[in-house]
């Protein structure tokens, strides 16, 4: 996806979701991401961090406001109704990797990764495998490509995960904690596959609570906290010298990292 240079890749506006009357999760979000950004989201428990990114991937219903996607409107609400309006075909460009892995226990490596290349856009299936195999190299699977998800690692799981999000050719990525179930010693594996990705520009949300990673992969750092941005820049800003003092008291009391 080429896009002029001014247009932005995602642009957020106003994005209120609510569970129920007595819940409000988004509360007038607003976020433009460029093209070839890696955002990484930050912030408290139940500030709308994984929230929006199930809205970015259409699993979640908004209240109101919209999101444009390369340019072309993607997600908005008909505040009529009150029904939210989605635009499959840009849905498909885009990748989700989630917390627990959602691998179809049933299939094995293989089978997972080109059930959705043949069932969603019709390739064929040897050209699938083919595909599939070539990912599984270069994440250091292809020992496992007959294995099943149970025979597996969490660290292997999430691997695979990547790799069957990456077989639909998406525009941009978004990453939901994918290293908090993991066992400590598996983290790093899962974390280099990210990096690999971000050395090849390839754009991405990623919500975690891991510093180092989000220190290390993001070129911008959003501080969600109320359903609403408080923060927004470069990761040694947000991260090192924070403005506002909810983005330190945040940093200062969970993760202990501010200089």
């Amino acid at each position: 996806m080429t896009l002029p240079m001014m247009t932005p890749l995602v642009k957020v506006d106003g994005l209120h979701k609510s569970y129920g009357p007595l819940i409000p999760v988004l509360k007038g979000l607003d976020i433009e991401m460029k093209p070839g950004e890696r955002l990484v989201v930050i912030g408290p428990s139940g500030g709308g961090k994984s929230t929006l990114l199930r809205v970015m991937m259409g699993l979640e219903k908004i209240d109101s406001g919209s999101i444009t996607f390369g340019g072309k409107p993607y997600i908005s609400s008909d505040g009529y109704d009150r029904k939210t309006l989605i635009d499959n075909s840009v849905r498909r460009s885009i990748g989700m990797v989630f917390q627990h892995y959602t691998l179809f226990p049933h299939l094995n490596v293989v089978q997972n990764l080109i059930l959705a290349p043949c069932k969603v856009r019709g390739d064929k299936k040897a050209d699938a495998i083919e595909r599939a195999q070539s990912l599984l190299k270069r994440f250091g699977l292809d020992a496992k490509a007959n294995a099943y998800p149970a025979q597996l690692s969490g660290g292997q799981k999430q691997r695979v995960a990547i790799a069957r999000a990456l077989m639909l050719d998406p525009k941009l990525m978004l990453f939901d904690e994918v290293t908090s179930a993991l066992d400590p010693e598996l983290v790093g594996e899962v974390e280099q596959v990210i990096l690999q990705l971000a050395k090849q520009d390839m754009p991405m949300m990623i919500v975690t609570h891991d510093m180092w990673f989000a220190k290390n992969i993001a070129s911008r750092v959003i501080f969600c906290a109320g359903g609403l941005v408080v923060e927004d820049g470069p990761p040694e800003q947000v991260l090192g010298s924070p403005k506002e003092e909810r983005t330190k008291d945040f940093i200062d009391r969970v993760f202990h990292i501010r200089q």
